[in-house]
């Protein structure tokens, strides 16, 4: 019976905690069981609660009233979010021993809800680069082949939600840190609209950026269950959105017959790819298109380098925001990764005139996608450009013969969405002859969230990528 548990969906387990047909202390009891099978293969889960606190934790929630929709699911926390009495490194030694005296906002509605927090989940260092590994806690490995990259910077998270050590996570996303991950272990990852999630700590809270939180599961229904907890305004994030929960999330189920889908491959040929990922993909369209869809193949009509480029210009510029006072202080430098130090140097040497004409581009890209939407609902892209590859590379010098010219290149195609402010989906294609996993990114049109949830629920019913393939490491138990 413990053993099932680990097994059900997020939303199966809620019911049946609130039937009380299950205690919430068996339910932690099977998940911290899985746990400590589970995670010294992958190192997924850090900073772990210790087993007495979190059972009597589990033990309050069942003498007293339901909390919320979280009520008793244990819950680990994407280690750059802050948690209150809860070690919060962001993988950076740095902040080897930060312990938060408060929860940030997205954290604080978990807890609300009914979670119980058992831990947190591995990070990069401060989130750069979608390989998940620090001097902190070292290298989180791929759910599927333990000697590859679980992707980042939610790579924790995802390696935890796919092993079924935790039924829901949260993460993170930039430059595709929800779905990137998601991809490389077969599971959801949605990158909300700016705004959707709020965040007070933010550099200039009446900013729209281009970091989001969002929530990922292994079904769009989970999936959105903790979307509706996480999302919502919040006063001290003055440009948050305020749309009710219930018009975001639901209804889930709809017709998805006759909306298109412009299919934008490799970006004609600008975006070098390993073999095997476009075919995947492409698989997976025609799942939509047996359901009615219109998929066309689209030629985006805009010159896609000056957008990486003023992508990373507008990255830089943010790091060195956050970071600058490291880089300045010599031996907080010396403890930043290279990548952090390349990114913090490079932001602190640009100039007012590049960061207004990066944002110009961003305007005028933003512009042109709604001339695209004009013809399509949707549109459709890989979540990476590779296969998970080893674990102890820290990230692709070339792909497809095609040289990186930084730590962060490969990813380049998550920066058509980050750059737009569309709302983006991961949804598992597959795998390759290997047993390595892919996914592909359904985005929808500014602030269409729940549209691109629904296209995602038709995409689930009719595959099921995550349930009819759990990892090997945990299949044969």
């Amino acid at each position: 019976m413990s053993s099932d548990l680990t097994r059900l969906s997020a939303i199966d387990l809620t019911r049946r905690v609130a039937a009380r047909e299950v205690s919430c202390v068996e339910v932690m009891t099977a998940f911290l069981d899985h746990i400590d099978a589970t995670n010294p293969s992958v190192n997924a889960i850090v900073s772990r609660v210790e087993r007495p606190d979190l059972l009597a934790q589990a033990a309050a929630l069942d003498g007293g009233p339901t909390r919320g929709p979280l009520h008793g699911l244990p819950f680990a926390v994407k280690d750059l979010e802050e948690t209150a009495g809860l070690r919060s490194t962001q993988g950076s030694p740095l902040f080897r021993d930060h312990v938060p005296e408060t929860d940030s906002i997205m954290v604080s509605r978990l807890r609300a809800a009914g979670a119980i927090f058992i831990g947190k989940t591995n990070v990069p260092e401060f989130g750069y680069g979608s390989q998940t590994y620090n001097t902190v806690f070292g290298t989180t490995l791929n759910a599927y082949d333990q000697g590859r990259t679980a992707g980042g910077s939610s790579g924790g998270a995802a390696v935890a939600l796919a092993t079924r050590m935790v039924p829901l996570t949260d993460g993170s996303d930039h430059g595709g840190s929800l779905r990137n991950p998601a991809a490389f272990n077969n599971v959801f990852g949605f990158r909300p609209s700016p705004q959707r999630i709020p965040e007070a700590d933010a550099a200039d809270v009446l900013n729209a950026g281009m970091a989001v939180l969002g929530p990922m599961a292994r079904s769009v229904a989970d999936l959105a269950m903790l979307f509706a907890v996480q999302l919502g305004p919040d006063p001290r994030a003055p440009l948050s959105l305020r749309d009710p929960a219930e018009a975001v999330t639901a209804p889930l189920d709809a017709a998805v017959a006759g909306r298109r889908i412009g299919w934008l491959g490799d970006l004609g040929g600008h975006l070098p790819m390993e073999p095997g990922i476009l075919a995947l993909c492409e698989d997976g369209l025609r799942v939509l298109e047996a359901q009615g869809m219109q998929v066309e193949p689209l030629a985006i009509g805009f010159p896609m380098e000056e957008v990486w480029q003023a992508w990373i210009t507008l990255r830089s510029w943010g790091i060195a925001a956050s970071r600058g006072d490291d880089f300045r202080d010599p031996a907080r430098r010396a403890l930043l990764k290279p990548e952090a130090q390349w990114e913090t140097e490079r932001g602190l040497a640009l100039s007012g005139s590049a960061i207004s004409a990066a944002l110009a581009v961003r305007t005028r890209w933003f512009r042109h996608l709604l001339t695209v939407f004009e013809r399509f609902d949707y549109l459709a892209l890989p979540s990476a450009q590779v296969f998970p590859f080893g674990a102890e590379t820290h990230w692709p010098q070339e792909i497809a013969g095609r040289g990186m010219d930084s730590y962060h290149r490969w990813m380049e195609v998550v920066v058509t969405s980050t750059m737009g402010a569309l709302p983006a989906l991961n949804v598992p294609v597959g795998f390759n002859p290997g047993g390595l996993p892919m996914g592909m990114q359904l985005i929808g049109r500014p602030y269409a969230d729940l549209s691109c949830l629904q296209l995602g629920q038709a995409y689930d019913r009719a595959t099921r990528w995550p349930e009819k393939h759990p990892p090997p490491i945990i299949a044969s138990r």
